[in-house]
């Protein structure tokens, strides 16, 4: 079974390399990069789970992960956030708002697919 994910990143080398990366471990990946329509995009792609860039144009990731949150259909979603901002404050914010895992950037492409790999798998 193909797992799919779906990354909501509006840099578009960040976007390329977690693309490229995923495709080549077998997965389904779908890309949005726009904050105020990333909620609607999570409920029609309705992947097996979910990368999630904080800063964003429109809304910031932290609104999103809160409203995914709140609905039942996206309640269990696993989310990987990702930011270039790793202070303690964030990482605390996402906790609180349900983040599955908190990711800073840079990262490595290896670290993001055994994330990917432990979120799913459960």
């Amino acid at each position: 079974m193909t797992k799919q994910v779906l990354v909501i990143e509006d840099e578009p080398n960040i976007v390329e390399a977690i693309s490229f990366i995923l495709s080549r471990d077998g997965w389904k990946v779908s890309t949005h990069a726009n904050g105020e329509t990333a909620v609607q995009a999570v409920y029609d792609a309705s992947p097996d789970v979910l990368i999630l860039d904080v800063m964003l144009p429109g809304r910031s990731g932290y609104d999103i992960l809160k409203d995914l949150r709140a609905n039942d259909a996206t309640r269990t979603l696993p989310v990987l956030m990702l930011t270039a901002r790793g202070q303690r404050t964030d990482r605390e914010l996402a906790q609180r708002l349900g983040v599955s895992k908190f990711m800073t950037k840079p990262f490595s492409n290896a670290e993001v697919l055994e994330t990917l790999n432990d979120l799913v798998s459960g």
